[in-house]
């Protein structure tokens, strides 16, 4: 299959469009399933988003949301919608085995926090998604739903790619460096990595820049979702919960917003960068007053210290991460894929001192953002250093490819910042998609999300 996308014409699937419908009595949300299921029988085969389907299971909780909404008696606005949850995050009916050998079988038969808080509002789950391997850098068998030849992104690229491929209107993804927005920016997604901890993780406490966010076809969709979830099972323990109205906010017009460059600016092609400057001159051209590194000492400072960012986040989390690596590698050394078993060289590396060292820098890089706060609404930048890159997969006898899922240099800043950040799927780079990423102070989510409302109104998707 060609590369194929035209952010224009593009038509993703959607859910709150059909609540009209439920109320009505026209359509079902066992209809509304049935449709899911006809595309994912369809397209599953090349994609490959699912690790499992419980059908069956579907199938009985669509039924009773089918009830409920004809007693008029809907538990939430998502009541009914079907959803996939990225396979690191458990469900008490189907195996959570986190992309990993060593975990085949694993079948805990419980839900994390943010499982739990969808079945409450009445959600479908209807399946586990695809991720790279522990949820770090080695791939899945997931492939682009507009281009199998191109990576989906990772780790959460079952998740991207199932609503890429109008499967499901949305999917839960989880991000520690780039794993929400970068596959989200490959497969065409409206997609949010909230505050760091402002969606309960459940279990998925071990790593402290992990976040879990929605991806979906709709903005509408995407904050349904959140917000269902944060007012059910709140935040992380210690940590506020994401807050906002329970409908999408009315569109938010910023009145500066700074183009954010990072160390991914050099790295992006000429046709990348043209599609992301049409969309900040349509902002300007919209009365949006655009700020830029040279404009600012204060940006500058910032954008200085982003440099080794990357670095910066992947040390901190292979330190985070290395304890579980090596006791699966002790346990089962076959288990462990050779990029996954790199962790335990990082870690080593950076060692007790090193990490407190990293952490250090890590605040510093936070307070230097701090201080854009009053005078900057929001950074804007692409979402992903162009769209998806083609992955023929490893070949034996030569090294691994560093990043088979894609860099993820552009969504460094908002891990390590633990800032909220949304991707709109804005523009299309040789038929492929790429997003335009909008990032606030933490805590603004529901603001940032409504500049993202405001967004998709004020400017034309741009396809070069």
């Amino acid at each position: 299959m060609a590369a194929s996308y035209q952010p224009d014409t593009y038509s993703p699937l959607q859910f709150h469009t059909g609540l009209a419908a439920f109320e009505a009595g026209t359509d079902t949300p066992r209809a509304y399933l049935e449709r899911c299921l006809e595309t994912i029988a369809a397209r599953e085969d090349v994609v490959r988003a699912w690790v499992a389907l419980n059908e069956s299971g579907a199938r009985a909780q669509a039924d009773a949301s089918t009830e409920r909404w004809r007693s008029g008696r809907p538990l939430s606005q998502i009541d009914g919608m079907p959803l996939g949850i990225k396979d690191l995050l458990e469900t008490k009916d189907m195996p959570t085995q986190l992309g990993c050998a060593a975990f085949t079988g694993n079948f805990p038969k419980r839900d994390n926090a943010g499982v739990w808080a969808l079945r409450e509002a009445g959600a479908v789950i209807l399946g586990t998604t695809v991720t790279s391997e522990l949820g770090g850098a080695h791939p899945g068998p997931t492939t682009n739903p507009f281009d199998p030849a191109h990576t989906p992104g990772g780790s959460s690229s079952g998740s991207a790619a199932a609503v890429g491929a109008g499967m499901v209107p949305a999917a839960i993804g989880t991000q520690v460096g780039g794993s929400i927005i970068r596959p989200a920016s490959f497969c065409a997604n409206y997609a949010l990595k909230p505050t760091q901890g402002a969606i309960h993780r459940g279990e998925r406490q071990a790593t402290c820049m992990s976040t879990h966010g929605p991806h979906a076809g709709c903005l509408e969709d995407m904050w349904a979702v959140a917000i269902e979830i944060a007012t059910r099972a709140g935040g992380d323990p210690g940590r506020e919960a994401l807050t906002g109205p329970v409908k999408l906010r009315s569109a938010y017009k910023p009145r500066v917003l700074a183009v954010m460059e990072t160390e991914g600016w050099s790295a992006l092609d000429d046709a990348s960068r043209s599609a992301f400057e049409q969309i900040v001159a349509q902002v300007a051209g919209a009365g949006v007053q655009i700020v830029r590194r040279t404009d600012d000492p204060e940006l500058e400072s910032f954008e200085r210290a982003l440099a080794g960012a990357g670095a910066l986040a992947a040390e901190i989390t292979a330190w985070e991460n290395h304890w579980l690596t090596r006791n699966l590698v002790a346990q089962n050394p076959d288990g462990v894929s050779a990029r996954g078993k790199l962790v335990l060289d990082v870690a080593a590396r950076v060692g007790v001192n090193g990490y407190r060292e990293r952490l250090h820098r890590r605040e510093l890089l936070r307070g230097q953002f701090g201080k854009l706060a009053g005078r900057i609404d929001a950074m804007i930048a692409p979402a992903s250093p162009g769209p998806a890159p083609e992955w023929p997969g490893d070949v034996p006898g030569r090294p691994l490819l560093r990043r088979p899922t894609g860099d993820p240099v552009f969504n460094y800043p908002s891990s390590l910042i633990g800032a909220p950040v949304v991707t709109s799927p804005l523009c299309a780079v040789r038929g492929l998609p790429m997003g335009i990423q909008l990032m606030v102070q933490p805590g603004a989510d529901a603001r940032i999300v409504a500049t993202a409302h405001w967004l998709r109104g004020a400017v034309r998707p741009v396809s070069v």
